[in-house]
This record gives structure tokens, C-alpha cells and sequence, in this order.
């Protein structure tokens, strides 16, 4: 039997791949430039052809390169998930789950989540990366990330999803606007111009979008939010209206804006919470905790 990669050899060429720079690659992964520079030739000679062009400035990757370390990022999450098979099989909800969630969650969950993963599950050390659904389930697959949550309707092709609950979104507007004189009101008869949404990559942002049809018209006014502070500071300015996941309301987020008004619509929009996580996991009863630890959350 030939020769199989190794898989120190696909990680370094990975980490090379993420950098772009041998001594910066060699740093990460704790070696010598010399050893991870070997080690990437030796991969070279294993697999039958170039996967990185090297010159004095520049460091890129060979076509063959890119479709090895796409493949590669997939046999390393698998290898972990081995790994983690061991200690799941020995004892489970011990040592570190590191978990995605998503910005327009995390200031209404992580508290209470962290809190009482400590309290039932003392062994389990909940690791938390925040940031857009793009990159949550990017690094999921990768196998950086155990689990994510974030809000539904997004793509899940190829991943294991644990829906939790289902939120409405409420209109939040200026007590001046004449939308707060209005009441059982539908998406259809709001001034979708003076929508105010997040920038992109947020899923909220495409929840609104999406239930308002408004496509790649928006952001209409050419304003656009980096986060739901932000949206709210802008709605308090009366530059428009916006839609707020039940969540963030119930949490008391409007809390210090005694200006705004926040009402329910007819038949309105929602998003649902849930877990993500690789096919290929091992951490099925961490999963079921988690999942079962956040519907009591609400």
C-alpha cells in the first residue's frame, strides 16, 4: 500500500493556506519553519504534485493545493470528532465544548446559558465565539467549532439541526412616528423606505428582507446598522423603524429609550433558534443538553 498523508502534514498545509506565510504557519502550529516546510514537501511527494508556489514575496496555493485543503479542513474535523469520541464514550458533558452563536442572540442567551451549564454541568467548560452565521458555520464544518446557534431560515446543507423555538419579530418604532398611533398592523402596510436594518451578513437582516420582499432593494435608505444597538440608537434618532426579535424586547433591551414603541404585528415574521452541529458528531448528548438547557431558557 502507497504512502497516506499524514495529519500533521494536511495541517500544516492547512494553517499554511489560512496565512499565507511560512513563518507565521510554522508559528501556529508550534514548529520550525524548517519542520512544516518539510512537512509540506513531503505531502507534495506523497500526493504527486505541487500544492504551494512559492517565491521570495508571495506564498499561494497550486489549484491541486486548493482542493487538498478543502478536503483536508474535512478529515481534520472528523479526526476530531474521534478524538472527542473517547471522552464522550468515558464521560460525557466534560472538558470544552466551544460553541458559535450568533450576535442577535448572544446578548439575550449567554448569560443565563453560561449559568446554568455551571450549575448542571460543572465539568463542561462552554468556550463561546460570536459573530455572523457565515463564518459560525464555516468554522463549524471546519471542525473549529462544536456546535452553533443561530436563527432560521439559513442554509444547512450537510449539517445536523436541533430547532429549539420559534420568535415573532415586533415592530419597534419613535412614539412621534404614526405608526405608534396605528395598532394590528401587517408588513404589507408599513413603509418598508423607512425600514432599518442591519448591515450585511446578519440573518436578521435577511429575515427582514425576506418576509418584506424587498430583495436586494434595501438598505432603502441607505442606512444601514452594525449591530441592534446601533439599529436602536438610529430608531431613537427617528430615522426610521425597525423589527426586533421577541427575545431582545422580553430581555428589556429598550430599556432607557422611554421614546420608543414597540408593537406586535398581524401574523408577523419570525425566525427560529437552533443548534447546528456536524453530522459526524460525537457530542450528541452535549447536544441534547444544550438544546434542552435553551428552550428552558424562554
Amino acid at each position: 500500500m502507497s504512502a497516506l498523508p499524514s495529519l500533521r502534514q494536511l495541517s500544516y498545509l492547512v494553517t499554511l493556506a489560512e496565512t499565507l506565510h511560512f513563518t507565521e504557519a510554522a508559528k501556529r502550529s508550534f514548529v520550525t519553519q524548517s519542520t512544516l516546510s518539510g512537512g509540506i514537501i513531503e505531502l507534495e511527494r506523497v500526493l504527486g504534485g505541487a500544492l504551494v508556489e512559492r517565491s521570495r514575496q508571495t506564498v499561494r496555493l497550486t489549484p491541486l493545493g486548493e482542493q487538498v485543503v478543502e478536503r483536508a479542513r474535512l478529515m481534520l474535523a472528523d479526526a476530531g470528532d474521534l478524538l472527542k469520541l473517547s471522552r464522550e464514550l468515558g464521560e460525557p458533558l466534560t472538558g470544552d465544548l466551544h460553541l458559535g452563536v450568533i450576535p442577535t442572540i448572544a446578548p439575550f442567551v449567554l448569560a443565563k446559558l453560561l449559568h446554568a451549564v455551571r450549575t448542571q454541568y460543572p465539568k463542561l467548560n462552554l468556550r463561546i465565539h460570536e459573530a455572523q452565521s457565515q463564518i459560525l458555520v464555516q468554522d463549524l464544518e471546519n471542525g473549529d467549532l462544536d456546535m452553533v446557534l443561530l436563527a432560521l431560515p439559513y442554509p444547512t446543507e450537510n449539517l445536523q439541526v436541533t430547532t429549539l423555538q420559534t420568535e415573532p419579530l415586533l415592530l419597534v418604532c419613535h412614539e412621534d412616528d404614526l405608526l405608534a398611533k396605528k395598532n394590528n398592523q401587517r408588513v404589507s402596510q408599513l413603509p418598508l423606505e423607512e425600514l432599518l436594518l442591519l448591515e450585511e451578513g446578519h440573518c436578521l437582516r435577511e429575515h427582514a428582507l425576506s418576509v418584506c420582499s424587498l430583495g436586494d432593494r434595501a438598505n432603502l435608505g441607505d442606512l444601514e446598522a452594525t449591530s441592534l444597538p446601533t439599529l436602536i440608537e438610529m430608531v431613537a434618532a427617528q430615522l426610521g423603524f425597525t423589527l426586533m426579535p421577541q427575545m431582545a424586547i422580553d430581555s428589556g433591551f429598550l430599556q432607557g429609550y422611554p421614546m420608543l414603541v414597540c408593537q406586535p404585528l398581524i401574523e408577523p415574521p419570525t425566525r427560529t433558534l437552533a443548534l447546528l452541529a456536524r453530522k459526524s458528531t460525537t457530542q450528541q448528548v452535549e447536544l441534547d443538553a444544550l438544546a434542552k438547557l435553551v428552550r428552558q431558557l424562554h
